[in-house]
């Protein structure tokens, strides 16, 4: 925090003031008290500069003791408190200070900005108003002054006050828009209006003037103003990309779309716009939008295409594709900007997630593995390499990369439940059943609620022709909560498969197939149920559907040129 502005001035005061004070002394007379002031003094600087601040004011303040009208020792005890964030100590001696040498310009600048910090700013005011009188062209001085008198309520001097800046500095954009908001809060819009015209006349595509006069004008309700001044900015400027970019914000509140669009390409095209303005813009309109506007999406290519090489074109442009659902194009930007930025794990996340969505094994296998070497710690990354161990058969690597994990979960039983399932789904594939079953009793037991566990652990244990009692009990629980699953339909047809209950499993499969159509597995699961209850030609007929369908069972070929049934090879 700025508690006092100038605390080099310290230096300066005692060479100034407190150097020539002891010098004047000497004059006068050579006693030892003054020659013991003298080495007090000289002590506590050397003591200040080396930072032992104790040491410092236990010198300063023998400095007061022998002399107490010393107003060098009084400042000096000041910034050793200030040091020490003793803000009351600092403040009593600096208007002890102040005191002693009123006239000492520098003590009431420290007054001054100190009574500022403290919300005292009538006692603030009154030491500016001294110090500006004495160098009356401080612009850092006046720029403080005025925004006390706005604090206080004087906007009249307010403006004299800015008024003065300008004389030193020229017609400034930001002095005249604090010129204009002090005249609109006295009512006085005509001279706001006139000053942001004179600024104008020197800065005549500013955006914030601009920028201003639109505000108003949309405050006033005066549309046609603000537009029609714009038109004509842009008409004489077409290259102003700022001037364009307040058009087209003009355009968009009007829900004028085309017209908006048309502006926002224009300023996009511009260099006098940062990347970050632009990203802001885009960002802006896709949080109000649910479907992304194919004019958007354009902008952002011009982002992609102006900075080619930067991350956030590609990003940006990938949230704009997810937010239509293009999933697979959204996947193919994200992937680009991680060229760019490859440290950035939000981008990381979203690849992860569309490579996990669109099963996109191999790739999720490759990339998970990338992010983890990046982002060691994270838990989530460790989960997306360990599923795609587990789709990938590599039932080994997805059992030790599970149970690196499980280390790295901190106050998530969800997830440490999901490690401990992917890990009995990978036993399982290890034909370890026993181990496997333990690993899935284990994820339910920290969320015995989690209906999609339930599902894969009964499963397992159909595939594996094992406790099918068990997998009965844990299927029909899931059904029970959610019974338009489809997979949990095609789990329970399983169940009753290897029950035996070759009609029953049927109806599940088939409820299965109609609440999720064209699944391979699903159409699969119907043709061994056919052949079982006899009907070798529809089994055939299905079991060529769910090849053409793509089908991963390397048995299924097995059935379809003998002719019968084969258990599952995943």
């Amino acid at each position: 925090m700025r508690y006092f502005l100038y605390i080099g001035v310290l230096a300066f005061c005692f060479t100034s003031c407190g150097t020539k004070k002891v010098a004047a002394t000497s004059e006068k007379t050579n006693s030892q008290q003054n020659m013991a002031y003298i080495q007090a003094f000289h002590n506590a600087i050397r003591y200040k500069i080396k930072g032992q601040t104790d040491n410092a004011i236990q010198a300063f303040d023998s400095c007061l003791a022998m002399h107490p009208t010393d107003d060098a020792a009084a400042f000096g005890l000041s910034q050793c408190y200030l040091q020490l964030d003793n803000k009351s100590k600092a403040a009593e001696y600096t208007e002890l200070a102040t005191k002693l040498d009123p006239d000492n310009i520098w003590y009431t600048q420290e007054l001054a900005y100190m009574y500022y910090n403290q919300g005292k700013f009538a006692e603030s005011e009154k030491c500016f108003a001294k110090m500006i009188k004495a160098q009356p062209s401080n612009v850092d001085w006046l720029f403080a002054y005025t925004e006390i008198l706005k604090r206080l309520g004087r906007q009249n001097d307010a403006i004299n006050s800015l008024t003065k800046m300008e004389d030193q500095l020229g017609v400034l954009p930001d002095l005249s828009i604090q010129k204009f908001e002090l005249y609109l809060s006295l009512k006085q819009d005509e001279k706001g209006l006139s000053e942001i015209q004179k600024a104008r006349e020197v800065y005549p595509d500013d955006l914030s003037l601009i920028g201003t006069l639109v505000d108003y004008y949309f405050s006033k309700h005066e549309i046609s103003k603000a537009q029609s001044m714009l038109v004509e900015l842009v008409k004489n400027d077409p290259t102003n990309a700022r001037a364009n970019l307040a058009l087209g914000d003009l355009y968009y509140r009007q829900m004028n779309k085309p017209e908006a669009y048309t502006y926002f390409k224009a300023a996009f095209q511009g260099t006098d716009i940062d990347l970050d303005t632009k990203m802001s813009l885009i960002l802006e309109i896709y949080e109000k939008q649910v479907v992304v506007d194919k004019e958007l999406l354009e902008l952002a290519d011009l982002l992609i295409r102006n900075y080619p090489d930067n991350a956030k074109g590609y990003s940006v442009k990938g949230d704009l594709l997810l937010r239509n659902g293009e999933k697979e194009a959204a996947l193919d930007v994200y992937k680009k900007a991680l060229k760019f930025e490859e440290n950035k794990f939000p981008i990381w996340d979203q690849v992860l997630i569309l490579e996990y969505e669109l099963l996109k094994f191999d790739d999720l296998y490759k990339d998970a593995r990338a992010c983890s070497a990046l982002f060691p710690t994270i838990s989530n990354v460790q989960l997306m390499y360990t599923i795609a161990c587990v789709q990938l058969d590599r039932f080994q690597e997805a059992v030790d990369a599970a149970d690196t994990g499980k280390e790295l979960v901190v106050n998530d039983p969800a997830l440490e439940s999901e490690f401990y399932a992917q890990k009995g789904d990978a036993l399982f594939g290890l034909k370890k059943f026993q181990e496997g079953a333990e690993a899935y009793d284990k994820a339910l037991a920290i969320s015995p609620d989690n209906l999609l566990t339930k599902n894969n652990y009964a499963m397992r244990l159909a595939l594996s022709n094992t406790d099918l009692t068990k997998a009965e009990k844990l299927i029909n629980e899931a059904l029970e909560i959610k019974p338009n699953e489809a997979p949990y339909h095609d789990t329970k047809g399983l169940v009753l498969f290897r029950q035996g209950k070759f009609k029953q499993s049927l109806e599940q499969f088939t409820i299965a197939d109609e609440l999720e159509k064209e699944n391979k597995n699903y159409v699969e699961h119907m043709g061994d149920a056919f052949f079982k209850l006899g009907d070798t030609e529809k089994a055939q007929e299905l079991w060529k559907k769910a090849l053409s369908l793509g089908s991963k069972n390397k048995s299924l070929s097995k059935k379809i040129q003998s002719k019968t049934y084969v258990d599952p090879e995943y």
